[in-house]
């Protein structure tokens, strides 16, 4: 086993979390030191002004509690105590950490495959940590040894039941009241919704009764995921819930994530709603409660989601993809809701944190709030006014010149780069984000129709698998794919190796242009 110095952190430390395979990448050393250094970097103990306690907690991945043991030793070594709520969904963490306003952390590899497993760190208020709010100095912190100057007197732990409380604080948020009876369907995945699931709309946590039905698929908590991997953003992951939903006459069906922090519904057809459209219909719920509120979405949610929360008097905030970029513009701006099409949807009154099981309970209330015949599917067409491709990944090693050559075709239409590339026109739009881990290129598109959609996707994945040509002479890729003679016909450039220094030159006039560290001199003499 290599060394933490030795380990490459970068990684396994991601732009959110922590998280790799067990026990090659993350095991218990990890585990501990990650512990410590979160109480250095966020000033957890109590003689320096911080809460003095941690709550952690973990989901069904075998490998959870012995890497939660060597996180609390490394606590308590800091100095900080430590409360271990034990089994838990991410959000469930996120209500102990809200509600118990400690910084927490929750063990888990969300929706990635058995092998794996993860950490997720939040302040006090469940308020995010992310690379630019903590965790690049936890790296840094490990990678350099975490030397401390001083021994501090050993934290305690304990153990602590939140999910009781967890049940009844989401029932109050969204309140199903007693109008139809619904069957539901529910996949957990062998995931932690088969925990969740039975105290929130059941009755396992000493709650009332709900007009539900509820029709459980794969609740036995197993880390191994014996019948399919608990990622509902892959189709085929979904296949057994459309098809029970549909045996069942069910009303609808609910999808959990392995950390059930997401939540995909399916509707009485046995049809996916998108993500897109649980954002929208959520936002006019909660701008029924909180008129002329913002709202957030990110940047590939549909367009959908701005429009209906504009027609309901809200006000639509757009901002980057992922968790931590949105929960602190919706701190910035005291919005009441966001929603992203991943299937994360934040709630001001969750501590701006994300929960799949109270997206569940607005849909759920909706539905059951309408006359009996309304189906979900009907319930939902009010937001599905556009064709979309879904994330289509395309892997391409040089992905800045890739971006740089659609910036070049598309040039004259509305350009952004809040995150990536995104070109807009009246009915069309699309966004190209680079993954931060995998050489990969994300492409969203969005039409007012199918054929429209098609062919703007079609366009745009023969640019980015089309052959990028290197750039001469450190030339900057995306700065290559620009480049044109500063003369009237705009010729293309070349390099001209017969020159004795770098130059280039231009094939329309012969134009020749000097190159001084990787900067074409560009001036027609």
């Amino acid at each position: 086993m290599t060394s933490l110095s030795e380990r490459d952190l970068n990684v396994i430390i991601k732009a959110y979390d922590v998280r790799g395979t067990y026990p090659d990448q993350l095991d218990e050393d990890l585990a501990h030191a990650v512990g410590t250094a979160f109480v250095e970097v966020l000033g957890v103990r109590a003689s320096e002004g911080g809460a003095g306690a941690v709550v952690v907690g973990h989901d069904m991945r075998p490998s959870g509690p012995s890497l939660v043991s060597s996180f609390a030793q490394g606590v308590r070594e800091a100095g900080c105590d430590v409360i271990e709520i034990g089994l838990a969904s991410t959000d469930g963490l996120y209500f102990a950490s809200g509600s118990l306003n400690l910084p927490g952390a929750m063990f888990t590899a969300s929706h990635n495959p058995a092998q794996y497993n993860g950490i997720k760190l939040c302040r006090a208020g469940a308020a995010p940590v992310g690379q630019d709010s903590g965790l690049r100095e936890i790296s840094e912190l490990i990678s350099r040894g975490i030397v401390k100057a001083e021994t501090f007197p050993l934290g305690s732990v304990s153990a602590r039941d939140v999910l009781p409380e967890y049940a009844r604080y989401l029932r109050e948020l969204v309140p199903v009241e007693a109008g139809r009876q619904l069957t539901v369907v529910v996949d957990a995945g062998n995931g932690m919704g088969g925990f969740t699931v039975p105290a929130v709309l059941g009755t396992a946590a000493g709650l009332p009764a709900l007009p539900l039905t509820i029709i459980p698929m794969y609740f036995e908590l197993d880390g191994s995921f014996p019948n399919h991997e608990a990622n509902p953003i892959e189709p085929a992951n979904l296949v057994d819930l459309q098809s029970a939903v549909i045996e069942h006459k069910a009303d609808l069906g609910l999808a959990f994530d392995g950390d059930a922090d997401r939540c995909f519904v399916i509707d009485h057809n046995g049809d996916a709603v998108t993500p897109s459209a649980i954002t929208a219909l959520i936002a006019t719920r909660e701008l029924a409660r909180h008129p002329g509120s913002n709202v957030i979405h990110n940047l590939i949610t549909s367009r959908t989601v701005p429009e209906v929360v504009a027609e309901n008097g809200g006000i639509a905030i757009r901002t980057r993809v992922g968790h931590s970029f949105i929960k602190e513009t919706m701190a910035h701006t005291n919005a009441v809701f966001g929603g992203e099409h991943s299937g994360h949807f934040y709630f001001r009154d969750f501590w701006r944190a994300d929960s799949g099981m109270l997206a569940a309970l607005h849909c759920i209330a909706a539905l059951g709030e309408t006359q009996p015949g309304i189906t979900f599917a009907s319930l939902m067409a009010p937001f599905n006014r556009y064709a979309a491709s879904g994330e289509i990944n395309t892997r391409v090693e040089n992905q800045a010149a890739v971006i740089a050559a659609i910036t070049a075709q598309y040039a004259e239409h509305d350009l952004d780069e809040l995150d990536g590339l995104t070109v807009s026109a009246d009915t069309w739009w699309f966004n190209v984000r680079a993954s931060n881990t995998e050489p990969l290129l994300r492409l969203n598109v969005e039409a007012r129709d199918t054929v429209q959609m098609r062919r703007l996707r079609d366009t745009v994945l023969e640019l980015m698998q089309a052959p990028v040509i290197s750039a001469p002479y450190g030339i900057a890729p995306q700065l290559w794919a620009v480049l044109a003679c500063p003369c009237d016909s705009h010729g293309p450039l070349v390099g001209a190796p017969e020159s004795a220094t770098p130059e280039l030159e231009c094939t329309v006039c012969n134009a020749r242009f000097p190159v001084r560290d990787g900067i074409p001199v560009m001036m027609l003499k």
